[in-house]
């Protein structure tokens, strides 16, 4: 099995204006004159950790890690209510990669992504496909509202106490549909104790939904600080009720743009959080792509996800740009 590369440190950091008054935390690590890559966090609102780069070779390649709106280190924080969410949309965070990409002189670069992650990567490959050299995803989402309401509604038939919880969080409405508005609503309120109790019951679903899998080295999301906490699941109530700023469907739909991008896809079949059938939805939509499923896994990492991720970049930094 192949071992993640050892940490390296970045060589440059800062931070780029985006418009909307957003400004997005960015760094470089690995070989400045190496093949170009971004990896695209989670969540949405997982932000970025050093441990990111360690998926890539750094000999071979010119790591691009970044925080999209609202989380990590980018500002304004969505962990503020004050914060306008209305300018953080899928659309934006494509806009600010383009910026991103421009801003540090790269022509074309290597996409990867997990989770939501892969929505952003997907979505902005589509939009810019002449940008990208090759696309790596783990766990993959496409943001369909179908998916949505299996994360935060339809999954519950496994977790049924920890749904009546998640349930009471959001005031138990009527219709189960409008969990995710009623915590919008909840984590942009100004009483910091309500913000917090908001993220928390989010989040311990979250947590409840992967609680099944082998158990991660780190605690859960309800171990995190509050503040991130609070942006985390602000952010993804935020993307849950408007659907990921994207048509539904659109991903699937025009996989055909992706034509000639060589890419991988990885999944685990006992992910819970994000089917593994919209992962072969997608490999069946774009032929240039690889998918492997790892039967011993869910939404988490494992040895042989691991594996196939870092073998997928390897194969692909010795191919031209």
């Amino acid at each position: 099995m192949r071992e993640r590369y050892p940490l390296v440190e970045s060589f440059a950091d800062g931070m780029l204006e985006v418009g909307d008054g957003n400004q997005i935390y960015w760094e470089t690590s690995g070989n400045p004159e190496g093949k170009p890559v971004v990896m695209l966090h989670g969540g949405p609102g997982q932000g970025t950790v050093p441990g990111m780069r360690r998926a890539y070779d750094p000999d071979r390649y010119l790591i691009v890690l970044h925080d999209q709106r609202g989380c990590g280190r980018s500002t304004p924080p969505a962990s503020d209510p004050s914060t306008d969410l209305s300018v953080n949309t899928t659309g934006r965070l494509i806009s600010d990669m383009e910026k991103l990409r421009e801003h540090l002189g790269i022509e074309r670069w290597l996409v990867s992504g997990g989770s939501w992650g892969s929505t952003l990567g997907l979505a902005y490959a589509e939009q810019h496909p002449e940008r990208v050299t090759e696309i790596v995803l783990i766990a993959v989402t496409t943001g369909r509202r179908s998916e949505t309401d299996w994360l935060y509604r339809r999954v519950a038939m496994f977790f049924p106490e920890a749904f009546e919880l998640f349930r009471a969080g959001a005031g138990n409405p009527a219709d189960d549909k409008e969990i995710p508005a009623r915590y919008a609503a909840l984590l942009a309120d100004p009483d910091p104790g309500v913000r917090l109790a908001a993220a928390n019951a989010w989040c311990n679903w979250e947590d409840a939904v992967l609680s099944l899998e082998p158990p991660r080295p780190v605690g859960g999301l309800s171990e995190t600080p509050p503040d991130y906490l609070i942006a985390f699941a602000r952010l993804c109530a935020h993307y849950a009720v408007h659907g990921a700023f994207l048509d539904e469907g659109v991903l699937l739909r025009d996989a055909g743009r992706l034509a000639g991008i060589p890419g991988v896809l990885i999944h685990g079949r006992r992910d819970l959080s994000c089917p593994v059938g919209t992962a072969y939805e997608l490999a069946q939509a774009w032929p240039d792509a690889k998918l492997f499923i790892d039967d011993g896994s869910g939404h988490h990492n494992s040895e042989l996800k691991r594996h196939w991720l870092i073998s997928a970049h390897d194969e692909f930094a010795s191919r031209p740009g």
